[in-house]
C-alpha cells in the first residue's frame, strides 16, 4: 500500500493494517522527511490517545493529515505505532 499527497509517495509498506477502514502504516514505513509531529493530540474511547503528524511536501502542508497511537489501550495495541491518514491523502495498492 502506499500513502500519496501533492504527486508524492509519503509511506509504502506490504504490512498496513485495517481498522474503522483506515489503513495504518508501521511508523517505521513512513518517509520522515516529510513528516513534522504536531502537539494536536486526541482521545478515541476505545484507541486512546492519538498524536498526529502535519505533512510537508514541497513547501505544501497538510496540517494534521495523519496520526497515530503511542501507547494504544489494550483492544488497539495491533496498531500502536502505527500511522493512519485523511485530509487528501489517497491510499493506493
Amino acid at each position: 500500500m502506499k500513502a500519496i499527497w501533492n504527486n508524492t509517495v509519503i509511506a509504502e509498506s506490504n504490512d498496513t493494517k485495517t481498522v474503522e477502514n483506515n489503513h495504518y502504516f508501521p511508523i517505521e514505513s513512513i518517509k520522515r522527511e516529510f513528516f513534522k509531529s504536531s502537539t494536536t493530540t486526541k482521545r478515541c474511547p476505545w484507541k486512546g490517545k492519538a498524536s498526529y503528524f502535519t505533512v510537508n511536501v514541497d513547501g505544501m502542508l497538510n496540517k494534521d493529515a495523519a496520526w497515530y497511537y503511542p501507547q494504544a489501550s489494550h483492544a488497539a495495541k495491533p496498531i500502536e505505532n502505527y500511522v493512519a491518514f485523511w485530509k487528501e491523502i489517497k491510499i493506493t495498492e
